[in-house]
């Protein structure tokens, strides 16, 4: 059956958890003041009354996404292979490092997109490896969080290692309405069935399928969000794609799903802006994204709401920025890509991000410009892994650091 919000797991019973309750107004958006002439903006008026001057207001949004890289309670989970995060594993783990990575990637997400205006942060934020409710509970509840007012959606998922994709949202800015769980399904050898949805071919309603085909690949699958942000529909799909550890087709597939799936949503719910992120194990321009979801890399190769705009390309390969580094090179595996009714195709990517007034706005929330997060405290400072993110352990050491990934942001824009 079609998992529902109310039907979301609810905590584990080993800790008693209860939702973040937001006391904050609902709906009302950080607003950007600008003062524009009508003879720049509104010629057919400017026409009529030269002096005139008027006001545009413009409402901006942020959505983020955070590797949380192996962020575990130190309880021993007898369902998952949780045993290097427990007192007396080879990492060490105990109560003191939880608490102070919770702490370290709180303050991380307190800080994304705050220096842009942004005082409540993102409205949304997807993360990859948590490993339950639980901890993102405790992100959420903790100093650096608390007072924002965020909620959580979270799905258990059939991973081995028991890392879950979760999502955090701001009802002041994202009204969450429904939710589902779809399977990253890997079909047994010969079958042609490897979606993990079914869709009524009259009411186009999305029913989620159980885990099928072979199981001794189970994965991470597909957390979607479904809500209004700034009074529009809105789909959020949090992904964690299967790792480099296995070839090119096992990405390729989870990209194929998700295609479909997204289908299906705009199918289901006319005119839906989609936002599909994640730690896709892949660059923009792999096969993954390239072939199998279609990506397009600059903005006026996009036509239509069915297309999928990827700025990620731009960033790694024209700018020279990317979120981890392997054998001193970057990857950009964290990427948050949205559907074509989101972009101004005739406003081209560039480094530095365009005037908001440049925009074309006509079609509602649209993509303004994208991040990826990086402050001085994130990077390795010395050694061999100088220059990386700063992880929570490398080699063996304990650095009480953050996450081996850095995070992705984008700015939507609207005028009000």
């Amino acid at each position: 059956m079609q998992r529902k919000l109310h039907d979301a797991p609810p905590p584990m019973a080993r800790r008693e958890r209860f939702p973040v309750q937001n006391n904050l107004d609902m709906k009302r958006p950080v607003i950007i003041t600008l003062l524009l002439s009508l003879t720049i903006l509104m010629p057919s008026m400017a026409q009529k009354d030269k002096s005139q001057s008027a006001e545009k207001r413009y409402g901006m949004y942020a959505i983020a996404f955070y590797n949380q890289e192996n962020l575990f309670d130190t309880i021993d989970d007898p369902l998952t292979h949780d045993e290097d995060f427990l007192p007396g594993s080879t990492y060490g783990w105990n109560g003191m490092k939880y608490r102070r990575k919770v702490r370290n990637m709180s303050t991380v997400l307190s800080h994304i997109a705050v220096d842009k205006g942004l005082k409540f942060g993102p409205a949304v934020i997807g993360l990859a490896e948590v490993e339950n409710r639980n901890v993102v509970l405790d992100l959420v509840n903790s100093e650096a969080l608390r007072d924002r007012g965020y909620r959580v959606l979270h799905f258990n998922s059939p991973d081995a290692r028991g890392i879950d994709c979760a999502m955090l949202y701001n009802p002041r800015f994202f009204q969450l309405e429904d939710s589902l769980y779809v399977y990253y399904i890997y079909p047994e050898p010969g079958s042609d069935d490897w979606l993990g949805f079914k869709q009524d071919p009259v009411t186009h309603e999305i029913t989620t399928r159980p885990l099928f085909g072979d199981k001794t690949h189970k994965t991470r699958g597909f957390l979607v969000g479904i809500g209004t942000m700034a009074n529009e529909k809105m789909a959020i799909i949090v992904n964690h794609w299967p790792s480099r550890g296995v070839e090119s087709w096992a990405r390729e597939r989870a990209a194929s799903q998700v295609k479909c799936l997204t289908e299906a949503i705009q199918l289901r719910y006319p005119g839906i802006k989609i936002i599909i992120m994640g730690d896709l194990n892949d660059d923009p321009d792999s096969r993954s994204m390239a072939k199998a979801m279609g990506c397009k890399y600059a903005t006026n190769e996009v036509k239509s709401s069915a297309d999928i705009f990827n700025p990620w390309k731009y960033m790694l390969r024209t700018v020279g920025q990317g979120t981890l580094l392997y054998d001193g090179k970057w990857n950009l595996f964290d990427q948050i890509v949205m559907t074509g009714n989101m972009v101004d195709s005739k406003t081209p990517l560039s480094k530095t991000k365009p005037k908001i007034s440049d925009l074309d706005l006509s079609g509602g929330l649209t993509f303004y410009f994208g991040e990826v997060f990086i402050r001085d405290y994130l990077v390795t400072p010395s050694g061999r892994y100088k220059g990386s993110p700063l992880r929570t352990t490398s080699g063996g050491v304990w650095n009480d650091g953050y996450s081996d990934h850095f995070p992705t942001c984008i700015y939507l824009v609207k005028e009000l």
